[in-house]
């Protein structure tokens, strides 16, 4: 056994996005494009020689395969332990905790997230640095320059490595341990909340029901909310994790988990009903009878978290994506804490969670967390919310509805065009962002423009500047519209409009969300023409 050095031509499209490189599995099955990917990480890193690396992937078609590159050429590169979850599988929180955990160098995580798994379908790849969170713009920028000149990657020659039996093994110079990758995650959820009283609670007659989707929490899901809290078995369906997710898209919304809130709406509906997507770092929770948007359960677990064990002193402060609704600025306001507001992409919270500035973070795209990790974790929010609940003995639909009665209601929506040209996409924005200058003070569709931008975001702490992070336009009365390009998907363009507009009153609480804002949503079609330019009837998604 010894390493090899391959040579290799360099591929030209391994730019990664705002959650690594994600590219459908037959460009990833190109001769030698996840290894030289791989070592482009490995090229722009510096002093992990002997260090640990945490790896582990959502299971997805083409997991178990990279993974055995990714053990081979980390030994190869000079890591001395590679830590892989059992038979490849590893959520993204629970990646992050191992991390944070074990002290390691970093880790990869091998997922597309919420996107299609199967043969034809997403596969992804990122790096996760020393704190837990996704590496920062300056690595990613780094990668993506080496990966255009790569000549030659190196490989451990050796018979691929049992990961499927947990135990200790010395290949080269290496340590490979294969571990559970469900204990030490349930173990640190066992000392943020109160299992006892979750416990009691559903002891008590609390119904509840989880869709897996078929993805990476349904090991976890099934050990935290059925063997250690006791819901009843079949609570947690759809848990055994598969290659193409079951033929079904991972993504916790309205759209893909329909099942779920058909369920939730029937008089058939448990009191409580949650999902999670792909790898296990975003949430659905809908109560019985009404639909938490993520704006809203940001806010709402920001402002009850002083109810659980790991937060009963309070939380430090708030931060949010931009698209996020504000719903959680009122909530910071109240409680005098700090509130920030970042560009999509969890990287940019890390920053504000190592200095302690942030407790919980949060972005509309069902993404949740706290300080415990440095990634969304739909598991962890979901835990939360249980952990309320049986500390205010009250139904999800009266916490959402005191929450508006005390703080105010920001109806919000998000229209996604997805799989638009390219080319469409890009020229529809750069054309809006040349107009921005001349909107504010005119009209549309009777609604008066206060103001118009293009979204940068200066990093408080290390000072950093990410322009193009998204056009906002403001509304005279409290309404916003913003559009911007998604970097989650590997075909064509994703094109999100959000729409947002405060309601004071509470009589005025219960209204139609979409019909609520159809002002604005046509008004946003006035200014941007997405429907017109895309040609397309509507939206791919609406939540």
């Amino acid at each position: 056994m010894s390493v090899r050095t391959i040579a290799t031509t360099p591929y030209q499209d391994q730019r990664p996005g705002t959650s690594g490189l994600r590219k459908k599995v037959p460009v990833f099955q190109q001769p030698n494009y996840a290894e030289n990917f791989i070592q482009s990480v490995f090229d722009v890193l510096e002093g992990f020689a002997g260090k640990t690396l945490i790896v582990g992937g959502d299971g997805r078609f083409y997991n178990r395969e990279v993974i055995q590159k990714l053990i081979k050429m980390a030994i190869a590169n000079g890591f001395g332990r590679i830590m892989v979850g059992q038979g490849g599988i590893l959520s993204t929180p629970a990646a992050s905790n191992m991390i944070r955990q074990y002290k390691a160098f970093g880790g990869v995580v091998l997922s597309a997230s919420h996107n299609p798994g199967g043969e034809h379908g997403d596969f992804g790849i990122k790096f996760n640095v020393a704190n837990g969170g996704p590496a920062p713009e300056k690595i990613t920028e780094a990668i993506y320059a080496r990966s255009k000149v790569i000549s030659e990657y190196r490989i451990f020659d050796t018979a691929d490595i049992d990961i499927d039996t947990i135990g200790t093994k010395k290949i080269g110079d290496a340590e490979v341990v294969i571990f559970d990758p469900v204990a030490d995650y349930a173990a640190l959820m066992e000392k943020l909340f109160d299992f006892d009283a979750i416990r009691a609670m559903i002891k008590g007659g609390f119904t509840l029901r989880f869709d897996a989707m078929h993805a990476v929490t349904g090991p976890y899901a099934k050990e935290i909310l059925e063997h250690r809290l006791g819901a009843p078995e079949g609570s947690v369906v759809n848990f055994v994790p598969l290659p193409d997710f079951g033929g079904h898209h991972p993504d916790p919304n309205l759209v893909y988990a329909r099942d779920l809130y058909d369920l939730m709406m029937s008089d058939k509906a448990p009191d409580f009903g949650a999902a999670s997507d792909g790898d296990g770092d975003r949430n659905l929770i809908i109560g019985r009878g009404i639909f938490v948007t993520p704006s809203d359960s940001l806010a709402i677990l920001a402002a009850n978290a002083h109810l659980v064990p790991a937060y009963k002193d309070g939380i430090k402060g708030i931060a949010r994506s931009m698209p996020t609704s504000a719903a959680a600025d009122r909530v910071a306001e109240k409680l005098g804490i700090g509130m920030y507001e970042t560009p999509t992409g969890w990287k940019f919270f890390g920053n504000l969670l190592d200095a302690d500035k942030v407790t919980i973070c949060g972005e509309e795209s069902s993404g949740t967390s706290s300080n415990h990790v440095r990634e969304k974790d739909g598991l962890w929010a979901v835990l939360l919310w249980l952990n309320i609940l049986a500390v205010r003995k009250e139904s999800v639909k009266a916490i959402v509805e005191g929450h508006w009665a005390k703080f105010g209601r920001n109806y919000y929506t998000r229209h996604d065009y997805e799989e638009v040209d390219a080319d469409i996409a890009q020229k529809l924005v750069t054309d809006l962002r040349a107009r921005l200058a001349s909107l504010p003070g005119s009209t549309v569709n009777g609604l008066r423009i206060t103001k118009a931008d293009d979204f940068a975001y200066h990093d408080p702490i290390d000072h950093s500047v990410s322009e193009h992070q998204g056009v906002r336009i403001y509304f005279e009365g409290g309404g916003r519209v913003v559009l911007r390009l998604s970097g989650t998907g590997t075909s064509g363009a994703t094109i999100r409009i959000y729409i947002e507009r405060f309601e004071a009153d509470q009589s005025r609480h219960n209204l139609d969300t979409q019909e609520t804002l159809a002002a604005l949503i046509e008004a946003a079609e006035q200014i941007a023409e997405v429907k017109k330019r895309s040609r397309r009837s509507g939206p791919s998604v609406i939540t």
